[in-house]
């Protein structure tokens, strides 16, 4: 595995005492758009929405852990720039890691703050992360979806020497599922996994849309390994960035920036003890990966759209227009109204999915579904409110709102797009019904 240590900003300064061990505070500090400009944060301002972890779902330990986190992000998220946005991503890694942000991202036994992933705490970690910074959003969840399977499927080893280097921010992990013919439908995976007579394995294919592809330090891969039809013949493996015969052959510029990329496999060998869980089981573990992760994608939706009210309720009550302010029209109510109902109403089905699967350790496939579904259609209507309260200014690059509206566009498609999700309920929906 390769040593990262000299490519990330020290953020080291930044780092408020004792952060990410559960200590509450208020915050004072910058947020940053997606083009780098800092705009100031501060709790001193009232906040129209904001996560109620006094409700039955939660735990004080959770209560604790969103009050420091963000005092931390107020205080720290504003120095990263996001002109380069690869060496935004390697500092925020890191800066997560040394404040003890990651620890949410594994298990106790490997250095994580929980016995087992807590889907509350990811969810509501995001969710304060993307109302402050989407790609200090985006740092944080991959550290976890990126090394899933490897804390799902690795074996004592695997799992030894890659994630207490996740939690510390030292390695950066990438989740390679989706290939060129195979986004959705990951059952039409070409991505070949052949063993060899050594008993290694030989990695032939292509994957794209890989995030942090080009700056992870390693990669779970997902290839086929058998002619068993559908996602039956699937494995995963890990593989380091630097295994010869891994090439990165295209970085991908989206709305949205961060690390994104294709990759290319050619005769990749992968040592024997790289493979993760049973062979031909590489697709039943990615399902419950993402089933893990992707309430918190509503999480960071959730973050996005909070913001985007934010920013929409001050702009209405400075904002003066025929002799009133913007607030003062009942329209503007109206739509600030909108906004806040959407909010709720996706942050309760966020907390049920996660609480279903913390409390009752059930399978929340169709609830996770639900809510990133919900979470997302609602964020874009919420964030697109608030352009339209800023009118000309919410569409100018470098405002808050701007960034909202490309940052939200590309939740509706990831780990599984709206489409996908209404499927995955459907199908679940009829399943049950069939066995009643």
């Amino acid at each position: 595995m390769k040593d990262r240590s000299d490519k990330s900003t020290d953020l080291s300064s930044s780092r408020p005492t004792g952060a990410g061990s559960g200590q509450a505070g208020t915050a004072s500090g910058q947020a940053s758009t997606a083009s780098g400009q800092a705009v100031s944060m501060s709790r001193q301002k009232p906040r129209p929405s904001w996560p109620d972890t006094a409700l039955p779902f939660f735990e004080p330990a959770h209560a604790q852990l969103i009050d420091a986190l963000d005092t931390w992000a107020g205080e720290t998220l504003g120095h990263v720039d996001h002109a380069d946005t690869d060496n935004a991503c390697r500092a925020l890694v890191r800066a997560l890691g040394d404040a003890g942000w990651l620890r949410y991202c594994v298990p106790a036994a490997w250095g994580g703050a929980f016995a087992a992933l807590d889907s509350r705490a990811l969810c509501l970690i995001r969710d304060t992360l993307a109302f402050h910074d989407g790609l200090a959003d985006f740092a944080f969840a991959m550290q976890g979806l990126g090394s899933g399977p490897i804390t799902l499927g690795g074996n004592a080893a695997l799992r030894a020497a890659y994630l207490p280097r996740v939690m510390r921010g030292e390695a950066i992990a990438a989740f390679a599922l989706s290939e060129p013919q195979a986004g959705s439908d990951v059952a039409a995976m070409t991505t070949r996994a052949t063993r060899t007579a050594k008993g290694d394995w030989v990695l032939e294919g292509t994957k794209t849309w890989i995030s942090n592809g080009g700056i992870a330090d390693f990669y779970c891969v997902f290839a086929r390994t058998s002619d068993e039809p559908g996602a039956r013949g699937i494995s995963a493996f890990v593989v380091d960035a630097d295994t010869p015969g891994l090439a990165i052959t295209e970085r991908i510029d989206v709305i949205a920036p961060h690390p994104l990329a294709t990759l290319q496999f050619n005769q990749c060998h992968i040592p024997a003890d790289h493979l993760l869980g049973a062979e031909g089981q590489g697709f039943k573990l990615a399902m419950a990966t993402l089933d893990i992760f992707r309430a918190s994608v509503a999480g960071a939706a959730l973050g996005f759209a909070r913001r985007a009210l934010h920013e929409a309720h001050h702009r209405a009550q400075e904002r003066q227009m025929f002799g009133k302010t913007l607030a003062d029209f009942q329209l503007t109510q109206a739509a600030l109204a909108d906004m806040a109902t959407d909010i709720d109403s996706a942050a309760l089905l966020t907390w049920r999915a996660a609480w279903i699967r913390d409390v009752r350790g059930a399978r929340t496939t169709r609830e996770a579904a639900m809510a990133k579904m919900s979470a997302t259609e609602n964020a874009q209507r919420v964030i697109d409110r608030a352009v339209q309260v800023f009118g000309g200014l919410g569409v100018t690059r470098g405002q808050i709102v701007e960034s909202l509206y490309r940052e939200i566009r590309a939740l509706r498609i990831y780990e599984g797009a709206t489409e996908v999700q209404k499927l995955i309920i459907a199908r679940d929906l009829m399943s049950t019904a069939q066995k009643h």
